[in-house]
């Protein structure tokens, strides 16, 4: 998913260290440098001698607010041994761009300047994006030299295929700033949720009318697409079951594309019994046409046409009545009027754990926008949560679920 959300909780009180070697994909580092910067994190950069000759260290500077380390020895930072400093401060350390020298560096444990030598010294989460020549990537020595930081720990995020800068086309792009973020912030995540299992719904579903029409609704799926990423940053297997949308699916998400209700019924009903958790975002066309026409309707011919509709399967309610023992069981409710009233009936026909309320008309709680507004509720009462990214706020909702759990254990 994009960078979002403000100031998002993950970020507070984090230390955060970037380190940029000496390529032509330095400048794509000051993208990622100004998405951290934007975080409620402390976000620190240090640059290698090269990567300077690429990007000036002022850039950086700017976009994080913390001078730029380069020097080992540079005298004007206040006294102490800085590349300690910082080791013993952060909380992940990225280097991107990685060349093919800093890779061989670390593996070798080589620390022979600022970025090598702190580097060496961190205990905290490292992360290498390699980008280089796509004849140095896949030289047998540097699929070695990478091979070594995974066996010690370190997460290689995988380079980007296509035409490098040098003319040649194959692997070696650094990632997109975007696949960057992400990574920072899976390092960031608790993984309170490994082990389990959880299977989210989204987007809209979509009901023929005939082959080029059909019967929808206005969700884009946003909110169920940051759901299922929260769960795999927290270390669960996660089953994303969508309808049609334009998003790409989140990192490490095993995504199953549907279309109508009943296909998402099917889908779901299939994959059910083997879940810890369930979150049902979805917003499932409650009518499909009874009858679908097998070829396109003419105009001519649907002068004072009547659609007849049907009732399509009510998935929540189908879990509610068939969950397994120990099933945590959400599900999402849009009104646009009598919120809490409607919502708490749905809670309780459904025999849902939790519903997640929002009204329409509310500002910031609508669709296609990166913030909602909802109203929590479950067999305790309801609680009213203030506008939020939706990335954050699918971070409260398995941390309510999480704590139930807990209280059945």
């Amino acid at each position: 998913m994009q960078p979002g959300g403000g100031r998002i909780a993950m970020f507070e009180g984090k230390t955060i260290v970037l380190g940029v070697s000496g390529g032509i994909a330095a400048y794509k580092a000051a993208q990622l440098a100004s998405d951290l910067g934007k975080t409620a994190a402390d976000v620190h950069v240090i640059m290698t001698g090269n990567a300077a000759q690429f990007v000036t260290p002022l850039t950086f500077e700017t976009l994080v607010n913390n001078r730029v380390a380069i020097d080992t020895f540079d005298r004007n930072f206040e006294y102490n041994v800085e590349h300690v400093s910082l080791a013993k401060k952060a909380d992940v350390f990225i280097v991107a761009p990685a060349t093919a020298n800093v890779i061989a560096k670390m593996a070798a444990g080589i620390a022979d300047d600022m970025l090598t030598t702190t580097l060496l010294a961190a205990r905290c989460p490292k992360l290498v994006a390699p980008a280089m020549n796509t004849g140095m990537y896949d030289n047998p020595i540097t699929q070695r030299n990478l091979e070594t930081l995974r066996r010690f720990g370190v997460t290689v995020l995988e380079p980007d295929s296509g035409l490098l800068a040098c003319g040649d086309t194959g692997r070696g792009r650094l990632p997109a700033p975007a696949v960057l973020f992400e990574a920072v912030r899976r390092a960031l995540a608790p993984q309170d949720m490994a082990g389990l299992r959880v299977l989210v719904t989204a987007g809209p579903t979509r009901e023929a009318v005939d082959p080029v029409r059909f019967l929808s609704n206005r969700s884009t799926g946003r909110m169920g697409y940051e759901v299922a990423a929260a769960a795999s940053r927290r270390g669960a297997a996660v089953t994303l079951v969508t309808g049609p949308t334009a998003l790409a699916a989140p990192q490490g998400v095993e995504a199953v594309p549907v279309e109508s209700a009943q296909e998402m019924f099917e889908a779901v009903a299939s994959r059910a019994s083997v879940q810890d958790i369930i979150v049902k975002c979805a917003a499932v066309a409650d009518f499909r046409p009874r009858t679908a026409a097998a070829d396109k309707i003419k105009k001519g011919a649907s002068e004072g046409m009547t659609l007849e509709l049907e009732r399509t399967r009510d998935i929540l309610a189908y879990l509610g009545q068939t969950r397994a023992p120990g099933q945590v069981l959400c599900g999402f409710s849009m009104e646009t009027r009598d919120l809490v009233a409607h919502s708490q009936e749905k809670l309780e026909k459904k025999h849902a754990d939790m519903i997640v309320a929002n009204n329409l008309n509310e500002p910031g709680a609508g669709f296609a926008v990166p913030t909602n507004a909802v109203t929590l509720l479950t067999k305790a009462g309801a609680e009213k949560l203030p506008l939020m990214g939706k990335d954050a706020l699918a971070d409260e909702i398995f941390d309510r679920l999480l704590a139930m759990r807990r209280e059945r254990t």
